[in-house]
């Protein structure tokens, strides 16, 4: 009897293993010491962090222009192989003798685009925007062939950009559960530019419904935005009761009206429990979570808002709609192929 319970605890301790090894931290690697003090990585990015990361996304993007000048010229050399040629009379042949020169209307469009700049008739500047024209023309042809080159040799670039382990926070999340790309946003309710990408991100998750879920985290600028700190406050006491998104709506479509007034207002207008949600505020019992989140944004190298993680891949300012596609797209790229063949 003893060693089958004993047999029925190691099975259990088996698979309690994963779970309590993937809760455990990696452990803090120390750099320096003081005295009886030490000091850690993970200190310098409330310094540094923001240029580590910069200095990390230069380095990849340096690689990413090296890796495509690479796949460019193997593309090309081995084509030229293929068909015994050389790489210059394979372009020519393949592409230089298929473009025809630029229209009259053409020249004209390009010279009126470009009018107020140039500040010369027409007939003065024609044939240098034709040759202009022509080169452009050229190049765009010439890289496009070489792209088809690589699509047909199946060439893909398996570097990833850095990415930084951030967490969504479970109670302030929307979107489907499962999905396979997560946005964690770390935003302040007084910043401009976080309610001007709004209708971005809803957007995005029009766009990618089913694929994308979106997490917010807090990071007010106390310094430079006062009414931040209790507007934050504001936003959890009304997601204890369970309407965090409703009242975020409602406080960027309010944004010049953070006062506490405002703010109660902001909260009738969501229908919370006002005893309750006064009670909240009044207690600061939130302040020690948004300083926890102020941290975390730090240590990943947050420095203003909005911020964003997609997957991991910092995406930072109210950047356009094109710039999350960008990595979106790339992220389900690698999500689907990790995925196991049917």
């Amino acid at each position: 009897m003893q060693l089958a319970r004993l047999l029925r605890l190691l099975t259990v301790i088996a698979a309690l293993l994963p779970v309590l090894t993937a809760q455990t931290p990696p452990p803090r690697r120390a750099i320096a010491q003081i005295g009886d003090q030490t000091i850690y990585d993970d200190d310098l990015f409330s310094s540094i962090g923001v240029q580590l990361w910069q200095i990390k996304n230069q380095e990849y993007d340096l690689k990413i222009t090296a890796i495509e000048n690479l796949l460019n010229q193997r593309a090309l050399e081995n084509e030229a192989k293929n068909q015994g040629l050389s790489e210059d009379e394979l372009l020519a042949q393949a592409v230089d003798s298929k473009l025809s020169p630029p229209t009259a209307s053409e020249v004209e469009a390009y010279y009126l685009a470009q009018k107020s700049t140039l500040n010369r008739p027409l007939e003065s500047v024609k044939s240098q925007l034709e040759s202009a024209l022509t080169e452009a023309r050229l190049q765009q042809a010439r890289q496009d062939y070489i792209n088809q080159l690589r699509r047909k040799s199946g060439a893909a670039i398996l570097l990833n950009r850095p990415k930084v382990e951030i967490t969504a926070d479970p109670s302030r999340i929307k979107g489907n559960p499962d999905a396979p790309i997560t946005i964690v946003e770390f935003a302040d309710f007084q910043c401009p530019y976080c309610q001007s990408v709004q209708p971005t991100l809803k957007a995005i998750m029009d766009k990618y419904q089913g694929k994308v879920r979106l997490g917010f985290r807090d990071y007010p600028l106390r310094q430079i935005h006062p009414q931040a700190q209790q507007a934050a406050e504001a936003s959890r006491c009304a997601g204890a009761q369970g309407k965090f998104w409703e009242y975020h709506d409602l406080l960027y479509a309010k944004q010049g009206k953070l006062n506490l007034a405002s703010l109660k207002e902001q909260a009738r207008t969501a229908t919370l429990d006002m005893a309750g949600f006064e009670a909240c505020l009044a207690n600061g019992k939130f302040r020690p979570l948004i300083d926890s989140d102020l941290q975390s944004g730090s240590i990943a190298g947050v420095s203003g808002t909005p911020a964003f993680y997609i997957n991991g891949v910092a995406l930072i300012g109210a950047q356009p709609l094109a710039a999350f596609e960008k990595v979106i797209e790339t992220a389900l790229a690698g999500a689907a192929s990790k995925q196991p063949a049917p």
